[in-house]
């Protein structure tokens, strides 16, 4: 893995457990592309991986934000930034997207 990308990953992972609305956000790791999951209970009890948001590496230390559309597809938002700051756009613009569901 790119050292760069894992850094990223372990920050953002050390970021998503200090919100509670983030907490338990999982990120898979492939190529540039850090996509944070929440794993579910799915039919039959077996686990779910529900993917909620996808930040691409831009360079440098910038990524870009995009969510996952209704038809399965992944859009771009206009967000980049660091990991830090795509982070704090996550948590006050995009709590729908990634919070728990009861």
């Amino acid at each position: 893995m790119n050292p760069s990308i894992q850094r990223a990953q372990e920050r953002l992972s050390e970021l998503l457990e200090q919100t509670e609305v983030t907490a338990g956000l999982l990120v898979r790791v492939r190529g540039k592309i850090l996509t944070l999951v929440r794993v579910e209970t799915g039919p039959g009890g077996k686990p779910d991986v529900d993917p909620r948001v996808r930040l691409t590496h831009l360079g440098g230390d910038r990524f870009g934000v995009s969510v996952l559309r209704h038809t399965g597809t992944w859009e771009r938002t206009p967000f980049t930034g660091t990991i830090d700051e795509v982070v704090q756009i996550i948590i006050e613009t995009m709590q729908h997207l990634v919070a728990d569901w009861p």
